[in-house]
């Protein structure tokens, strides 16, 4: 089957099955992580690490960080 059959065809399927089709192709799609952006991301995470630990960055509270995300958003 092409890709275009495979759409007509999920087309013609009810609107929670297109959803169940979406949801599982989704997480087909990130089933195998990319090991490149696995190993930038690493790096990232220790690089901001060592900054809050040596005293560099001074990390905000959680409870702040989500006071400021309710007044953007609105709640």
């Amino acid at each position: 089957m092409t890709v275009e059959q495979i759409v007509a065809e999920a087309r013609q399927l009810p609107r929670e099955q297109k959803g169940e089709l979406f949801d599982w192709l989704l997480a087909e799609s990130f089933a195998q992580p990319d090991p490149e952006i696995d190993a930038a991301w690493r790096v990232e995470t220790r690089r901001r690490i060592e900054e809050i630990q040596s005293g560099k960055v001074q990390g905000i509270p959680g409870e702040q960080v989500m006071g400021e995300l309710r007044k953007i958003v609105g709640l």
